[in-house]
């Protein structure tokens, strides 16, 4: 048949691309054939076929696919190697078919090659990648085919190179620190992709950032086998991995970003990490993204804990620069930075204690991100810390660190913004740390003072007493845990609440105002501020706690009539006309508020106002102002408001001690003209039963 091969030649070119796909499929079993049949003659046709095949290739029925490949591999095969080129980009396509079957011809026609091509030695870098991909293949049949040609192939390579390999297969040592899961290859595979892995990266590396879905998918795959392979070898090519990683790490698509995390774990378990992270350190020194973290976190993962002992100072002191762990607010490069230390943790170990302090500056900056999610996970690595180092809880790491951190937050306290992100870290050190900021009152109070004063910028002011608040509602399991907050009362109420009850206009300065009151009542019903201290501070504040009860806000008002209330009785008794006057004229006019909360506390705070006055040196002074008040509290007596009615009845009940004769003659002239003349007939009665029990 050898004189008739041209006409053979001829004629299959044009039934290969016959429109009837049964006279295709014939035409490539006619292709074979020939191939078979006439090797010596056949490559000076060869090439004629490749151009018809490759037209082929993509037909619609996979069956005619399936052909196609397995006559292009015995064309090519038993025909001119140079035709290599044209169809392997065409091959690789097929690795993408969504039929099994096709998928499964590729392989077969590579493996063949890698075993049987003539000048197969050439095509190795570009043979390789194409049987790699199909280690990943979704169908086992078709992984375990190309692992069985890959393991032909490396022993294959190893005879035809013995004498090379000599020393590496009588004195090659396995790595005491392996990937888990993972099977080593041969040596032959190993040194295949090592010796052609210089020529393999570039494309691959071009093709995980492809804008095709499936392609990056598929060189993320690739680029972890590839480097399961070259082992140590791949410290050579780190800067153009890493670049890659960077890249890869940010994509959308999570199947990519997990194959590049799992090969920068690789990074970790074959490279030293005084290369790896020589390498890597330079990208945190210039703006840092969440990528670059993820692949750092990956390559602490890969790394075994004996050879990054060394590193662990410098890794603690990467991460917590402020350019690292304060460059962002955004949830996902926080998060990555989180998983970056508990992968510190997890591989150190104990090793971590000497970064203890580092570690726990990057935690705090973590937590201070309003994510609940983020909190609960920091928690749980701050609980890891204190395991590795045998403490009981993260509690235990706040007491063993509280100066150092609070020093470290406060350095740039004087320039302190609402933008500063010091103020939401030392947030968290004080209400998270529990009981053990009851240790550091020293620097806790003097970055409240030094940041508290009216001068400094509002919204700041208004977050830093929003937590001082916090801390007041449970001051014995926070800051008075250890009993010397009230040491620092006089600092806190005349450095601090003080100079912010002063009246300022604006939104934010009401709402300070409002916070240093509800600080002031928290520091009151705690029981902190004892008569004690009361008596010495409330010259100082009476007057603008009693301004408060004109503010915008119910529950400031609410606060400064209780906070009055509690001042009366401890020291109003000692009060002079003008404070009696001042104090009973604005707690009058509460009896008029939106909020029946407020008008009861007001009511509360009258009866009291009447027991000072009672057994006060000024009463005789007084009695116009109590005439006043009569008039104005029989008015409230028909308050729609039936609990401010009987209220106001014992305000003044209380009050007609004082002068039942002139409150008498109030009642009789109004009477008459209440729609409850009820009330008024029971104070009545209850004026005759206390002039009868004075007899």
């Amino acid at each position: 048949m050898a004189p008739y091969l041209g006409d053979i030649a001829r004629i299959l070119q044009a039934t290969l691309l016959d429109h009837y796909a049964e006279v295709r499929r014939e035409s490539c079993s006619c292709a074979v054939a020939c191939a078979r049949a006439m090797p010596e003659h056949f490559h000076m046709q060869s090439e004629s076929l490749i151009k018809p095949l490759m037209q082929t290739i993509s037909h619609q029925h996979y069956r005619v696919r399936v052909d196609v490949i397995q006559a292009t591999g015995a064309v090519i095969q038993f025909g001119n190697g140079k035709s290599v080129d044209d169809v392997l980009s065409h091959l690789a396509q097929r690795l993408f078919d969504e039929i099994p079957k096709v998928r499964h011809a590729v392989t077969t026609v590579i493996g063949e090659w890698l075993l049987h091509l003539r000048d197969r030695y050439s095509y190795f870098h570009k043979l390789i990648p194409l049987l790699l991909g199909s280690f990943t293949d979704e169908i086992p049949e078709n992984m375990k085919l190309a692992w069985t040609y890959w393991e032909k192939i490396g022993l294959q390579w190893e005879k035809e190179n013995e004498e090379d390999l000599k020393d590496k297969m009588d004195f090659s040592v396995s790595p005491s620190h392996y990937p888990k899961g993972e099977t080593r290859p041969g040596l032959g595979c190993r040194e295949l992709v090592s010796r052609n892995l210089s020529k393999i990266l570039p494309g691959l590396c071009h093709d995980i950032t492809d804008w095709v879905e499936s392609t990056r998918i598929k060189a993320s795959q690739l680029l972890y086998t590839l480097l399961l392979h070259a082992e140590d070898h791949i410290t050579q090519h780190m800067e153009l991995l890493l670049r890659t990683l960077y890249q890869a790490c940010s994509d959308e698509e999570s199947e990519v970003v997990k194959n590049s995390v799992k090969a920068a774990e690789l990074i970790g378990t074959f490279v030293s990490p005084k290369v790896s992270l020589k390498l890597i350190t330079p990208a945190f020194e210039q703006t840092p993204k969440a990528s670059c973290v993820m692949v750092l976190a990956a390559v602490i993962r890969g790394s075994p804990k004996e050879i990054l002992q060394p590193h662990v100072t410098q890794l603690g002191h990467t991460l917590s620069q402020a350019g690292v762990c304060q460059r962002s607010e955004e949830v996902f490069y926080m998060e990555q930075l989180l998983y970056c230390t508990q992968a510190l943790i997890e591989v150190c170990q104990e090793d971590c204690k000497e970064i203890s302090l580092q570690l726990m500056k990057v935690l705090v900056t973590i937590m201070a991100i309003p994510s609940q999610d983020l909190k609960e996970k920091v928690e749980i690595t701050m609980s890891s810390l204190a395991e590795v180092q045998q403490l009981e809880s993260f509690h235990c790491l706040y007491k063993q660190h509280i100066i150092q951190l609070l020093d470290w937050v406060s350095v740039s306290c004087e320039g302190w913004t609402c933008y500063s992100p010091e103020v939401l870290q030392l947030e968290v050190i004080a209400t998270h740390s529990g009981a053990v900021i009851g240790e550091a009152l020293d620097d806790f109070i003097l970055i409240l003072k030094t940041c508290l004063q009216p001068n400094r910028d509002p919204q700041m002011r208004l977050k830093l007493f929003t937590v001082l608040s916090q801390l007041l509602q449970k001051a014995s399991e926070t800051i008075n845990s250890q009993g010397l907050f009230p040491s620092y009362l006089e600092t806190v109420i005349k450095d601090i609440l003080a100079p912010n009850l002063q009246w300022h206009a604006g939104r934010t300065a009401a709402a300070i105002r409002a916070t240093a009151v509800l600080c002031l009542w928290a520091l009151i019903h705690c029981e902190m501020l004892s008569p004690k201290e009361i008596l010495k501070v409330k010259d100082e504040l009476m007057p603008q706690v009693i301004a408060s009860m004109d503010e915008d806000s119910k529950i400031t008002r609410l606060m400064a009539c209780r906070i009055v209330d509690v001042f009366l009785k401890v020291c109003g008794r000692q009060f002079d006309v003008d404070k009696f006057k001042n104090t009973y004229t604005e707690v009058l006019k509460r009896l008029d508020d939106a909020s029946c909360d407020v008008r009861l506390a007001a009511a509360h705070t009258l009866a009291n106002w009447f027991k000072c006055l009672k057994d006060s040196d000024v009463k005789s002074s007084m009695e116009g102002h109590v005439e006043f008040l009569y008039q104005e509290l029989l008015v409230h007596l028909d308050d729609p408001d039936e609990n401010l009615q009987k209220a106001v009845l014992e305000v003044l009940k209380e009050g007609s001690i004082l002068y039942p004769d002139l409150l008498v003659r109030e009642i009789e002239g109004v009477v008459h003209k209440h729609q409850t003349p009820v009330y008024c007939n029971q104070l009545l009665h209850h004026i005759q039963s206390a002039k009868e029990s004075a007899l």
